[in-house]
């Protein structure tokens, strides 16, 4: 009959029996949802590697990737779309992708702090205002053209607040990776450009839950307006009920515990049941999913938890789906003839204009500069996948046809693609000079200078702090009128997981990286209390510093900071750390990279220490503060700069120092030696070298006579050697001492004559590896590697480095000197 000609098929099953029982596993839901997956990661993942150089964020490919497996390209072939993506399917698939959505938007809403937001300065508020506003204003007035035109038959005031809202929105989550990406994340730009999109971002929430409230179908007016009451009255619940209970669980997590299981359960299912109520409502499932997560206590080890659970398995699995979900109904192909291209080239204009010149008025008149000022225009005129959410929302409800919502699709890609480029053509950190005072690069050039000594610690954990702070207590000379300035620079890496993002959001909590008045116990607050205490109880300013980048580009980050510091040395860790036995374990090769590229490039002297728990494992008391430090002197500039850096040191009562120098005996051949260390060749002093290294140890001896009416406790010694053996047995002499001074690469006939196996350290140099890793030579004492400043070796960064200023540094710190 003719009624069973046109019965729908049933539902497909969720697994099949296999190929050999003749069925066909692309006929079932579970096995066509994998080889969809796998299908999305794959292109997905291509298209991010191949935009890559282009500095494009991920979320550019996913779009793409999204459309071109749509009927824009591969699904032209209804082949194609019949077997991969067939229509009984796509429910499966939607469903699955807005669940990871809604997951995702908790993730997002973590993000934002709404603490921070109350504290958004007015300079970004007033930009953000004007970021939302022009641009609102524009979006209405091309929704009129687009009534008059190809939405002819959309509902007047629904499709008004779509494209309001649609033009007016900049995404937070892509905004901050881009920022990341160009390394202006932790910059003041940076920084305004967060609080800013920050506003942005719950302002355009706030009207997009208002656009799908005038869209219900509702015939009554009233309809709308009680849908609104609602989701207000629903988020009031959530604030005054919801949050106290989530406090609870969040004190209940301690810093270095583990999180209990039936909390994060019970989170998951607060999240999945907000998004029931809104959808209940009328609203979106994805407002309750965000709500939850705008008012989850952020500090504490809950909310970093719950990240790291949730964030791999939804940015990297689920929410590659939404994207291919909205591509496939996305069609390029409807927007045809003259007058849909020329809309979607009058859309994009007036997306960019009103954007642009809304955020670039009011920063000129919050007194930016013009290049920051349209750096910021562009930056906040980012689109991404919030974007996607309002306009898959639009269409969802009938709001948008198939050609506005391609022509909006594209827009998005379009204004998203062309951010990084032209931040970096119009704001450029390098083309303003540097201040012209920065001329001691050397400890050895301060200490002849009388100026105050600038040092840059740099510290990867919190398991660094007690010696860079007994570094810092040694370094800081009580005989000087002149103060030390101290930088310490936390290194943390940037990873593609979006909890890095939520990492530089705690960072910069209050302004100040690391100065967190909320002190939950965390690692950050750690640091906060070493150094705090440290700076009240001696006249050594400390200043925290965070640099936040990948590990392949964090060496920039060091050497620019150094730069606008005018520091006159970097300290790094050595990137081995010596275990309970006493052998040594690498802690992350990619830290021995950062060290050789930072010795290369750095616009200053640079020291790795090597450290084996100098002082203890925390800090005693100034007045109970010992050391024995010895200098081991073979000549050359890296020598000279251990020994002034020694010298500067032995000012303090509690530090004695000895000199030891090495001098050849007439018997000596070091032509018989092989050396095998290729890097920084050692050898033989040049005749003005020798020059210089006399008159250092000249003025060692006049302290040294000056010694009686002083505080310091410096012994000079010399040693006359025959060979190789004769050195380490010297060495050996001052095995007890409990730092190391020494040059990388000393210079001199002793110093070529040192025989030294081949290192996979060769940063340390000669003296540095025999001290660290010879059988030669018995010490558990630390060793500090000093590479002096030398100005070739600043050339491979020169109009980059030289031209950093301190509003462009990629690092924030907490005060200016």
């Amino acid at each position: 009959m003719g009624t069973n000609d046109t019965t729908c098929p049933g539902p497909m099953k969720a697994t099949s029996n296999g190929v050999f029982q003749g069925e066909n596993p692309l006929q079932h839901a579970l096995p066509l949802l994998i080889l969809q997956i796998c299908i999305v990661l794959f292109l997905t993942r291509v298209l991010a590697f191949i935009l890559r150089p282009l500095r494009q964020p991920r979320v550019i490919a996913e779009i793409v990737g999204g459309i071109l497996l749509g009927p824009s390209a591969l699904g032209k072939s209804s082949k194609f779309l019949d077997t991969v993506f067939p229509a009984k399917s796509l429910t499966v698939l939607d469903t699955l992708a807005n669940l990871g959505l809604i997951f995702f938007l908790f993730l997002v809403g973590l993000e934002l702090d709404p603490k921070s937001l109350k504290r958004t300065g007015k300079k970004a508020l007033s930009i953000a205002l004007a970021g939302i506003t022009l641009p609102f204003i524009f979006g209405i007035g091309t929704s009129f053209a687009l009534r008059s035109s190809i939405a002819d038959g959309a509902s007047k005031a629904p499709f008004l607040v779509f494209m309001g809202v649609a033009l007016s929105i900049t995404a937070f989550p892509v905004l901050a990776r881009i920022l990341a990406e160009i390394k202006l994340l932790t910059t003041d730009i940076g920084k305004i450009a967060l609080s800013a999109a920050a506003v942005n971002d719950v302002a355009a929430w706030i009207l997009l839950a208002l656009a799908v409230a005038l869209s219900g179908e509702g015939s009554s007016p009233l309809t709308s307006l009680w849908v609104f009451l609602a989701g207000c009255g629903f988020v009031v619940f959530c604030i005054f009920v919801v949050q106290p209970g989530m406090k609870w669980i969040a004190k209940r997590c301690p810093e270095g515990e583990p999180v209990k299981e039936h909390y994060v359960c019970l989170t998951l299912g607060i999240v999945l049941a907000a998004s029931f109520v809104t959808d209940l409502i009328g609203i979106h499932a994805l407002f309750g999913a965000f709500v939850i997560g705008v008012i989850f206590p952020k500090e504490g080890n809950f909310a970093n938890s719950l990240v790291e659970k949730l964030e791999d398995l939804v940015s990297g699995l689920f929410l590659p789906l939404y994207f291919v979900s909205s591509g496939l109904k996305t069609d390029v192909a409807t927007i045809q003839g003259a007058q849909s291209w020329g809309l979607l080239v009058l859309v994009i204009f007036n997306a960019c204009f009103g954007k642009i010149v809304g955020t670039v008025v009011v920063s000129l008149y919050c007194k930016v500069p013009l290049d920051e000022s349209l750096a910021l225009g562009f930056l906040m005129n980012t689109k991404g996948l919030v974007e996607l959410i309002v306009l898959n929302i639009g269409k969802d409800r009938g709001v948008l046809n198939d050609q506005i919502f391609a022509i909006m699709v594209l827009m998005a890609i379009f204004t998203t693609f062309m951010t990084t480029p032209l931040v970096l053509a119009v704001y450029k950190p390098g083309k303003s000079s540097t201040k012209g005072d920065y001329n001691n690069r050397t400890i050895e050039e301060t200490n002849r200078s009388n100026k105050p000594l600038r040092l840059m610690f740099c510290f990867q954990s919190i398991m660094n702090i007690p010696t860079i702070v007994n570094l810092i207590e040694a370094s800081r000379g009580t005989n000087r009128k002149e103060t030390l300035s101290v930088y310490a620079m936390h290194l943390m890496e940037l990873s593609e997981r979006s909890s890095a993002i939520l990492m530089a959001h705690k960072v910069r909590k209050n302004g100040l990286p690391f100065w967190n008045k909320d002190k939950s116990g965390n690692s950050s607050d750690m640091v906060v209390v070493a150094f705090e205490a440290y700076q009240r109880l001696s006249r050594v300013s400390v200043r925290p510093m965070t640099a936040i980048s990948a590990m392949a580009t964090i060496h920039e980050d060091i050497c620019r900071s150094a730069e606008r510091k005018r520091a006159a040395m970097v300290i790094l860790p050595f990137h081995k750390h010596v275990r309970l036995d006493r052998t040594w374990e690498t802690t992350r090769n990619e830290y021995r990279l950062i060290n050789k590229k930072v010795m290369e490039e750095a616009p200053c002297s640079v020291a790795i220490l090597v450290d084996r728990g100098l002082g203890g494992a925390t800090r005693v008391s100034s007045s109970d503060f010992s050391l024995a430090i010895t200098v081991l002197f073979f000549g050359g500039n890296d020598d000279r700069e251990a020994l002034a850096f020694a010298v500067r040191m032995a000012e303090h009562p509690g530090i004695s120092l000895t000199v030891v120098r090495f001098i050849p005996s007439e018997e000596f051949k070091p032509e018989n030696v092989k050396l095998e260390i290729t890097e920084d060749q050692t050898g033989s002093c040049s005749g003005e070298t020798r020059l210089v290294d006399i008159e250092a140890i000249t003025e060692l001896k006049a302290k040294l006579k000056e010694q009686e009416s002083s505080e310091c406790q410096i012994v000079y010694e010399e040693k006359i050697v025959k060979c190789h053996e004769e050195v380490c047995k010297a060495m050996d002499e001052y095995s007890r001492s409990n730092l190391f001074l020494v040059g990388k690469s000393p210079e001199g006939s002793v110093a070529s004559g040192l025989h030294v196996m081949r290192s996979d350290t060769p940063e340390l140099g000669p003296v540095g590896n025999l001290l660290t890793s010879s059988e030669s030579v018995s010490t558990s004492a630390s060793v500090l590697v000093v590479q002096q400043y030398v100005a070739s070796r600043d050339s491979p960064v020169v109009g980059v480095l030289k031209n950093a200023t301190k509003e462009d540094s990629p690092v924030k710190d907490t005060e200016s000197p």
